[in-house]
């Protein structure tokens, strides 16, 4: 057998040695009931000429029905018919195939959708607790409540009134089917356990023995049923032999109560007649006695929605109730979440895996080398199942030693081929100086931080005390940003997640009793620690396991700890050093190994609650409340760090190009909190404080009137005003606009400004609504945004806002250039290659429309082609008619066709900062590509208002840009450029000893550049 294992080892590296198919540039796809593998066949076509390799699909397992993402997967084993068939899939695959395009999946570990009464597993756990095969597959504190009534029970928080209200409005009502009881709460069904049917069947016998007869078959049967429930094992009994005995004779039980009541008629009216006794009469609440015992018996309490920030007892996706987290780290839930996945990757209909929020798994890096050795383990199986030698052998005996083997393998050689043959790249949220960790077995992020050091690049930063100084003013004394997120991650921890926080402060009290020097440490004061600690700590979480505690995850806890002690004078110091040490695996000297593994544990589980505190209270709670400049205010983004200068971006992209060379590069996702061009727009805002500040007095003193007076405040308040003002300059639609696009603008500005009150949780929220509030708020907008009556200010607003998207188109070529050439993969994001001012979801999941994509992309394609040598002036046509979206576009295309034709040279290539000089060096950003005899340079201009502050002249040209030039760092000068956008060959000169490029030249026709290096002169 160890022959066997040797063989395959050897056949499967052999096949695995080239390396990942890597993608070189994707384009993010929504799969949903509207947006079909249908739809997105007919794609394919305008998505190859586009320049796209692979597709970048969202989550299309089978999902809730109707969901609009598909992150609430209900059923790991199947794909989600809203979205088609086996048939329609494997249609999708053979078309991309045919267009030697590939696609990455977007895969959820972290949770399932547990909404409505699609989800098996979650079913099976409802009817039977503890004693389901599920009870283990999510993660749930059966034991971690101080109520006794929750012992052995999961919350189950689906109740939009108090529990008692509900019960009496006979809302909860009994129902029963083929042989099962269900209670039924709208159009959610809730399984009753089989343990206590005999509560239900057992009522009322005498009268059923009147009606049938004492010796009648049907009532033998009935009691004979009735005497096997009493028999059945509780659900709380958790033994295997007892857990699949009850499994197999509960199924019995109802086939055997399903043929009773279909057989005899008599018995099915009593059964009937029993459930309306059970389900109460309104009026008379002891009539209700019955149904509040039966629930009471159940593996689940039913609860009001709000009951669940304090009592959940099981760990949520964020704060969402229907999300729930599963438990990945053990290896079944693994094994049974990703069956479906690995038979598409083995037959190469995926090529490569997104993984959504690592960060909520135990152990992320066990996740990560079990997703890449499974992968391997499949590819070998594939071997095994095409091979004819293998025929003989069973492939259960060589599971086991094949992926100790395939382990062992990765280990020894981290380089090789078995540790990272799958593209994997992961969306990990990373601090503004945090590292990915390297020993995770991926290729990078989902872009996340790529973004927003992209973005840093077009914001002023000699500007930032004016900014600071500005909203201040505005504020009459705004907080710091540190202290905004401290405190929204407190209120988290108080009002939407103080159930997780009460959870791991049992976890360690447990840990302080079992030692004599901790023992006194009370409960209130362990969870007032840990909820100072959670809201100090540094980053999204630690990555503490059982191979130990890294160097900086010991910083990032001591930093944590540190600034909580501050914050908290009157708390004992010790409690404080009690809770740093269990965090870094200081064991008591008593800690046998059962201490040492629930220490390990709770460790495990702090890191748990740190992510999604921080997520909740920075990206959906502080980025809605410190509102300096928006387009600073993104997932990953750090609103504090006002812009980024040239030398730190040139720095990121050459560690980029070292470390993570295949990782996504994006400018907008599904999650963002604006579009790419609405933060493009905001950005020039950082380079004209001074006008801001004049339009913000202005449209205040005009806008006064229309604030609305509530009790004790106006709404809105100076800050939501200041939010909503950017939020109007980066999203107006570019005219000509109709009557009713405007209305629509009108109306997609009221939904989200309803969505970021509630997020930012000041005077209105999620949790706790203030309609008053909110309806005030609404009113605002439209009356500011009412052409009829509010003239001047609409007047005075689209005058500023022309001045801002000028330059903001601008500033999104120059983005999008970058994305398309420096260190990475670019993705596009559904849509994007036009200009897109969409703002949070839901606004920028709104439809597509492919066919004017797919028809401008063909006119420009056939525009080029009669150009000829008027290509220059065909791109300067396009300059002078940016509003269009026709430059972006094209941009896009050429560029993403040109890596395409030069796969290496962008994937591989070195990265090399270019210098700049001349009188407008400050203004201009490049760098070089180069890969053996291939070469290309990349040209963005930057702070444009002071570059060209003429409106109508265009930043092109000699005029424009004087003496300035690139200096080429190593490049030789004898090389011409052809600019890929212009068709325009250059010639470069020699200044200070370097090959040198004039910017009026390189830029005399179009924005940006893209030059290609050819033959010498």
């Amino acid at each position: 057998m160890s022959d066997v294992v040797a063989r395959l080892m050897a056949k499967v590296a052999q096949e695995l040695g080239a390396g990942p198919e890597f993608p070189g540039a994707t384009y993010r796809l929504q799969f949903h009931a509207g947006f079909t593998f249908r739809d997105a066949c007919a794609l394919l076509p305008y998505l190859h000429d586009l320049g796209i390799t692979h597709c970048y699909a969202s989550p299309y397992l089978k999902a809730r029905p109707g969901s609009t993402h598909g992150y609430d997967i209900t059923n790991h084993q199947l794909l989600n018919p809203e979205i088609g068939s086996e048939d329609d899939y494997a249609d999708w695959v053979k078309a991309l195939q045919a267009h030697e395009m590939g696609q990455i999946l977007d895969i959820v570990p972290n949770h399932m959708g547990i909404a409505g009464n699609e989800n098996p597993w979650w079913n099976d756990l409802l009817e039977n607790g503890p004693a389901s095969p599920y009870a283990g597959f999510f993660d749930i504190s059966w034991h971690a409540s101080p109520r006794p009534e929750l012992q052995n029970k999961v919350l189950t928080p689906v109740l939009g009134d108090p529990y008692g209200k509900v019960l009496e409005a006979q809302q909860l009502r009994l129902a029963y089917a083929a042989g099962a009881f269900t209670v039924h709460y709208f159009e959610r069904r809730f399984p009753v356990s089989p343990c206590s049917y005999g509560m239900i069947l057992g009522q009322r016998r005498e009268e059923l023995e009147r009606i049938v007869g004492a010796e009648a078959p049907p009532l033998v049967e009935y009691q004979s049923i009735l005497t096997a429930i009493g028999h059945l094992p509780r659900f709380y009994e958790r033994e295997p032999a007892k857990v699949a005995e009850r499994q197999r004779e509960k199924e019995v039980i109802k086939r055997r109560l399903a043929v009773l009541t279909e057989e005899s008629p008599p018995v099915r009216e009593f059964v009937e007649q029993t459930i309306d006794f059970f389900n109460g009469k309104p009026g008379d609440p002891h009539s209700f006695d019955l149904l509040d015992r039966l629930l009471d018996n159940q593996a689940y309490r039913l609860s009001y929605w709000r009951v669940a920030s304090d009592e959940i007892n099981y760990r949520r996706f964020f704060d969402i109730n229907d999300l729930a987290a599963l438990s990945m780290e053990r290896p079944e839930v693994f094994a049974a979440t990703h069956e479906l996945i690995f038979r598409l990757l083995r037959a190469r209909q995926v090529n490569g895996l997104r993984v959504d929020h690592p960060d909520g798994l135990y152990d992320p890096k066990q996740y990560l080398q079990r997703l890449q050795q499974q992968f391997v383990l499949a590819r070998a199986r594939n071997l095994f199942e095409t091979q004819p030698e293998y025929q003989e052998l069973d492939w259960k005996e060589l599971e086991a030693p094949l992926l100790e083997e395939i382990a062992k393998a990765a280990r020894g050689n981290p380089a090789g081929p078995l540790s990272r043959p799958l593209y994997v790249v992961v969306e990990k949220i990373l601090g503004s100086a945090e590292p990915l960790p390297e020993d995770w077995p991926i290729y990078g992020t989902s872009g996340y931080y790529f973004l927003n050091m992209l973005n840093g690049l077009f914001v002023d930063t000699d500007n930032a005390p004016d900014f600071t100084r500005l909203y201040n003013d505005w504020l009459q004394d705004a907080p710091r940003f540190a202290q905004v997120v401290y405190e929204k991650k407190f209120l988290i921890l108080q009002i939407a997640m103080s159930g997780e926080l009460q959870m791991l402060a049992h976890q360690l009290d447990r840990l302080a009793q079992k030692d004599r020097w901790s023992r006194d440490f009370t409960l209130t004061s362990l969870r007032h620690a840990l909820r100072e600690i959670i809201a100090c700590f540094p980053v999204y979480r630690s990555y503490i396991s059982e191979e130990g505690v890294h160097e900086s995850d010991r910083k990032y806890i001591h930093m944590a700890v540190n600034r909580a002690r501050a914050k908290n004078a009157a708390l004992s110091s010790s409690i404080f050093n009690f809770v740093r040490d269990r965090l870094l695996l200081k064991y008591p000297d008593s800690a046998d190994d059962e201490a040492r593994a629930e220490q390990l544990r709770f460790a495990g589980k702090f890191q748990q609650v740190t992510a999604p505190v921080m997520a909740k209270g920075l990206e959906d709670t502080a980025c809605y409340v410190y509102n300096r400049l928006l387009s600073l205010n993104e997932v990953g983004g750090d609103p504090d760090r006002f812009g980024l200068t040239p030398s730190a971006l040139h720095r990121y992209c050459q560690e980029r190009q070292a470390h993570w060379p295949r990782a996504l590069s994006t400018t907008s996702t599904h999650d963002t909190k604006r579009s790419e061009d609405v933060r493009a727009r905001l950005n020039v805002l950082s380079e004209l404080p001074g006008a801001w500040r004049d339009c913000l007095t202005h449209w205040g003193e005009l806008n006064r009137r229309h604030r609305i007076e509530l009790e004790d405040i106006s709404a809105p308040d100076a800050n939501e005003e200041y939010l909503l003002y950017q939020t109007l300059l980066g999203a107006w639609p570019l005219e000509p606009y109709s009557d009713d696009e405007y209305a629509e603008f009108v109306q997609r500005i009221q939904a989200y400004m309803l969505k970021a009150l509630h997020e930012a949780k000041v005077h209105t929220s999620w949790i706790n609504p203030n309609p008053p509030y909110d309806e005030a708020a609404q009113e605002f907008i439209a009356r500011i945004l009412n052409v009829a009556t509010n003239g001047p200010f609409l007047q005075h607003l689209r005058t500023f806002q022309k001045r801002i998207s000028h330059y903001g188109l601008f500033n999104s070529l120059g983005q999008t250039l970058l994305k398309l050439t420096a260190p990475g993969v670019p993705d596009t994001y559904q849509g994007t290659e036009l200009w897109d001012f969409s703002l949070v979801d839901p606004d920028n999941r709104r439809p597509v429309d492919y066919g004017r994509r797919g028809e401008m992309l063909r006119r420009l394609r056939e525009s080029v082609a009669t150009a000829g040598t008027r290509l220059p002036e065909f791109a300067r046509e396009l300059t002078a008619t940016k509003e269009d979206g026709r430059i972006k576009l094209y941009l896009t295309s050429w560029a993403l066709n040109c890596r395409r034709e030069h796969p290496a040279l962008f994937t591989i290539g070195e990265y090399l900062p270019v210098e700049t000089g001349g009188a407008k060096a400050d203004h201009v950003f490049g760098f070089v590509r180069r890969h053996d005899a291939e070469c290309a340079v990349v040209v963005i201009p930057r702070l444009l208002t002071r570059l060209a502050p003429d409106l109508d002249a265009l930043p092109l040209g000699l005029d424009i840009w004087q003496d300035t030039v690139l200096l080429l760092p190593d490049i030789d000068p004898n090389l011409s450029w052809r600019n890929v956008c212009t068709g325009e060959v250059l010639k470069t000169s020699i200044r200070s000893g370097q090959a040198a490029l004039p910017l009026g030249e390189i830029l005399s026709h179009f924005p940006v550049a893209l030059l290609l290096a050819e033959s010498g002169r």
